[in-house]
């Protein structure tokens, strides 16, 4: 294998093939697979000019860590953008747009559940601050099933500061707070917003909470106090895609 970052899963190399295919630069696939799922990816790669050669699993084995299904690529480095992106993103976005902020996410088994849950409720980006944070890596592309390749992470290196242009952009943000009053069930999350998730176990930290024009919670009826945060990131953002999806139906019934 060469230098170049490898990639692995079916789902993390299809969705590069099919997004960035002139990252993508050697396709290895396990001897003796030749299922469905693997004839799209050669296919994909026949169409994009991508190498495709063949190797022993234990081998393939001894190239990453994790499970990787019999599928392993070789990539370009992994791209995460910077904070003019969001501008650019902003200034093309139509309607209300819905961010994602991690602050302070590390694990890299969360960020790519956070980047999956993200790219299925329809947000713009995921934020994420330049230290103390998870990035892009194999692991993570590899959870995220192939929404790393098309929601931009973007990591700045001043978190308040992001905020505070964004908010003067016309964008609310709401934080996430166990010890918020409010229910994030009767938080209007139908206009131009930041969701805000705070750390494993940590929360918020403190310059970010600050920044929040409101804080929210989730309700919990059962003996524990808290939700994984890729858990909780998903039930937030979908509470507000359903949100939307109301506002936008009843808006059609009135015309």
């Amino acid at each position: 294998m060469s230098q170049l970052e490898k990639i692995y899963g079916v789902h993390a190399v299809e969705a590069l093939l099919r997004h960035h295919p002139k990252r993508v630069k050697q396709i290895w696939l396990a001897e003796g697979r030749s299922d469905p799922r693997v004839q799209t990816l050669i296919e994909l790669a026949g169409e994009n000019r991508v190498a495709v050669g063949q190797a022993e699993r234990r081998e393939m084995d001894a190239w990453v860590e994790g499970v990787h299904q019999g599928v392993v690529a070789e990539v370009s480095p992994s791209q995460v953008w910077g904070e003019a992106m969001l501008d650019e993103l902003l200034d093309r976005t139509e309607g209300a747009p819905l961010l994602l902020v991690l602050d302070g996410v590390t694990d890299p088994h969360n960020l790519g559940a956070c980047l999956r849950s993200a790219d299925a409720a329809g947000a713009l980006a995921v934020i994420v601050p330049k230290d103390k944070s998870a990035t892009l890596t194999p692991v993570v592309r590899k959870v995220a099933c192939g929404a790393a390749e098309v929601i931009p992470l973007v990591a700045v290196t001043n978190l308040a500061r992001t905020l505070e242009k964004l908010q003067q952009r016309g964008l609310w943000v709401v934080g996430t707070a166990g010890e918020a009053e409010v229910s994030i069930y009767d938080q209007d999350l139908t206009g131009p917003t930041i969701l805000i998730m705070g750390a494993e176990g940590k929360g918020m930290r403190r310059l970010t909470r600050e920044h929040c024009d409101y804080l929210v919670k989730l309700p919990m009826a059962g003996s524990v106090s808290s939700l994984n945060v890729s858990v909780a990131t998903g039930v937030c953002l979908f509470e507000a895609q359903r949100q939307r999806s109301v506002k936008v139906a009843a808006a059609a019934k009135k015309s």
